[in-house]
């Protein structure tokens, strides 16, 4: 058995899951030279949903975090989340915008992209495999979306990692993103996946039921060659094991990380500072550091928890949330069963809080899941009742074809929409996620460059766009 690897979260989904992807880059910045020399397999920094937190909340340039992560840690591997023909936005984009913008990750410095797709249809992830593929040095980590119902069982991954290592994954993530695996139901999965593909194999886990360590150590036995962990001032609870307690389980084993504890402990120290920060002004609730088995019951992933919260917070109705989750069961298997994770974890959360606060079931529909149900978003995991489909759709008809198929390219019209407001070829890709959160953000830009308002990260230092 080989060293095991470990990707550290904390710049990505531990603060994601935790509070609500709301750590800025200035925040960041003291520690990164410090996680640069701490010798981590790779840092999931960048992707999910850190380019639209950046835009819509923290009034940031995305890709600018992304150089001067590049410039600030050049010893390690940059990984991003990368939602398929998703992209990090919430439709499905043409061909042309998601090759361009898999080009634009790798060259400001991203080198391994984990693509998934939310439904684990196949259809969706072909575009962004031979697009990342295409780039010189880019590992392409390809992702279950694991779950469970009546059809997600052992052959069933096994069958779709096959299929995404046929297609080029360089790796397979097993993506946990519920918290859903139990340490020896993940012991026969991960060893059935390693028997079947000759490619790593990587562990993701959340916390949130309070035995992700345990799946960790079971699948690392089973073989699995990377884990994901998240430093414990932004560990366990909603977000993933904590790397240090993961570190020292593992030393000494044939399993040993080689690690440092101590070069861990300089990066812990200061993230406890934001984690107190964060508690103190309420940013971090106390709720998503729990230990919550009913997780098991719900299969809500931390993030979306987090998101249901705020979403019950702002209709003051912050008591209904346990009958919200345990209706988002019910709503996923109307919707046929999809994997729990952006975009489908929000689509399904949200129809749940309707139904719950409307006070009868689907009396509200929201167009997203009108778009699920359609087709969409691609092909349901099981087949959606064709009455209930008609509830909701009426006589629309459903789309059968890969999604994407339908979308004409965009590239050259997303680039005269945005002209205006162009300073960079990055900026084409943020306006064609995100529309007008995006030109707010362009405005601001503009705005701050001319001296117009705004406090703001100082980029003095930065890397300038290449």
């Amino acid at each position: 058995m080989a060293r095991v690897g470990i990707t550290e979260t904390i710049l990505r989904d531990a603060h994601q899951s935790l509070i609500a992807t709301r750590m800025t880059t200035e925040e960041m910045l003291p520690a990164l030279e410090i996680l640069d020399d701490i010798g981590y397999h790779s840092l999931e920094c960048w992707g999910g949903a850190t380019f639209d937190s950046c835009l819509r909340f923290l009034d940031e340039d995305p890709w600018e975090r992304l150089r001067v992560f590049r410039k600030k840690m050049p010893k390690t591997k940059l990984q991003m989340l990368f939602r398929g023909q998703n992209m990090l936005g919430y439709r499905h984009y043409a061909d042309d915008i998601v090759e361009y913008f898999v080009q634009k990750s790798v060259a400001n410095g991203i080198d391994i992209i984990r693509i998934f797709d939310a439904l684990n249809d196949i259809r969706n992830l072909e575009t962004s495999i031979k697009a990342a593929r295409k780039e010189a040095g880019a590992h392409v980590q390809v992702a279950v979306s694991y779950t469970t119902s009546p059809i997600h069982n052992i052959d069933y991954f096994v069958k779709y990692a096959k299929e995404l290592e046929n297609t080029g994954a360089d790796s397979i993530c097993l993506k946990d993103m519920a918290g859903l695996l139990v340490p020896y139901e993940t012991y026969k999965l991960v060893k059935a996946l390693k028997e079947s593909v000759k490619i790593p194999v990587q562990l993701h886990s959340h916390f949130t039921a309070g035995i992700a360590d345990m799946v960790m150590i079971k699948g690392i036995e089973a073989g699995a060659d990377i884990i994901d962990t998240a430093l414990s001032p932004f560990g366990m609870g909603t977000s993933h094991p904590a790397t240090e307690a993961m570190v020292a389980a593992l030393a000494g084993s044939e399993y040993d990380t080689g690690l440092d504890l101590g070069k861990l402990n300089e990066a812990t120290k200061y993230f406890n500072t934001l984690r107190r920060k964060y508690l103190e002004s309420g940013q971090l609730n106390p709720k998503m550091l729990e230990v919550d088995t009913n997780a098991l019951i719900y299969q809500v992933p931390g993030g979306m928890l987090s998101n249901l919260v705020s979403q019950l917070k702002q209709a003051g109705k912050e008591d209904k949330l346990v009958e919200v989750l345990e209706e988002v069961p019910r709503v996923r298997k109307d919707a046929g069963y999809p994997p729990l994770v952006t975009p489908t974890s929000q689509i399904v959360g949200t129809q749940a809080v309707f139904n719950i606060i409307g006070g009868e079931r689907y009396k509200m529909v929201t167009k997203e899941f009108k778009a699920l149900v359609r087709g969409e978003y691609g092909r349901t995991p099981a087949p959606i009742d064709p009455e209930f489909a008609k509830k909701i759709i009426g006589d629309e008809q459903p789309i059968t074809c890969r999604p994407a198929d339908l979308i004409e390219p965009e590239l050259d019209k997303m680039r005269a929409e945005v002209s205006e407001w162009y300073e960079q070829e990055e900026d084409i890709l943020t306006y064609a996620q995100f529309g007008q959160v995006a030109v707010k953000f362009f405005e601001n830009r503009r705005n701050k460059k001319y001296g117009i308002d705004g406090k703001h990260l100082n980029t003095d230092n930065m890397v300038h766009p290449v």
